[in-house]
């Protein structure tokens, strides 16, 4: 198989300026989206922080002798050691910079990953924070992570709570995110891959617009990847455009 990526990312018709940043990172297979919050635009510098943190640290840690400055987890691959590590590495350098920094103070991001290994058949996802990983196979899609938000939270420790009761929960507070304290807790799956699969990472500018279905549809449909990217933000933007949406495709060619 061989590996093709595309990402957009786009303002919105309601914010005036755009605090997301992705990253196709071609030479390690990885492959990142990152919303960022926080006032005077210290947003973006978050999640601008937290993908080239992570780039930094693929970057250091391709010799076997490079120094890691977090323990191996033995339970873990190489590689999910190695995701896990970079967004916890990302997440010391936001926290510092936002208690030194008063400009930046109280920033954070969240932050979406996908590690693909051609040679194991597998991918690893690895996200804090609301933004998603999707796959999309043979016309059906599949969410891969769990929103770190106030109401998934609520719903795992009273699944049966009434819709009238979940109705009220506000929906755009996520209870998990880069920069909030010293230390994060990264959430990691590991899926199979197959010739024909696509990925689709993204910002809740993207999930919180658009349902699921017509997300599934239009990656489908659409075979060319810059394209499918402009067309996943055209349609979050024809719902309304309430926040920045920012999108990576991955496809798994034969």
């Amino acid at each position: 198989m061989r590996i093709l990526a595309s990402g957009l990312t786009d303002v919105g018709l309601q914010r005036d300026h755009n605090e997301d940043t992705f990253r196709c990172l071609d030479e390690y297979r990885l492959y990142l989206v990152a919303d960022g919050m926080g006032g005077h635009n210290s947003g973006e510098i978050a999640s601008a922080m937290a993908a080239e943190g992570m780039r930094l640290f693929f970057e250091s840690t391709e010799k076997d002798d490079a120094t890691w400055p977090f323990p191996v987890d033995p339970n873990l691959s190489l590689q999910e050691n190695r995701l896990s590590a970079s967004i916890k590495v990302a997440n010391k350098q936001i926290f510092d910079r936002s208690c030194s920094d008063q400009s930046t103070h109280g920033m954070g991001t969240t932050i979406v990953g996908l590690l693909i290994c051609l040679e194991r058949g597998i991918a690893h996802v690895a996200h804090v924070g609301d933004s998603r990983a999707y796959r999309v196979r043979e016309g059906r899609i599949e969410l891969l992570t769990r929103d770190h938000s106030l109401v998934n939270d609520y719903l795992m420790m009273m699944p049966d709570m009434p819709k009238e009761a979940m109705d009220i929960l506000p929906r755009n507070v996520i209870t998990r995110a880069l920069g909030m304290q010293d230390s994060v807790v990264v959430d990691l799956g590991t899926e199979d891959i197959k010739p024909g699969d696509r990925f689709v990472l993204c910002s809740d500018g993207l999930s919180g617009q658009v349902p699921d279905e017509r997300i599934c549809e239009i990656v489908t449909q659409e075979r060319d990847l810059s394209a499918c990217a402009k067309w996943l933000v055209e349609e979050s933007n024809k719902a309304g455009g309430e926040d920045n949406v920012t999108v990576v495709v991955v496809a798994l060619e034969p």
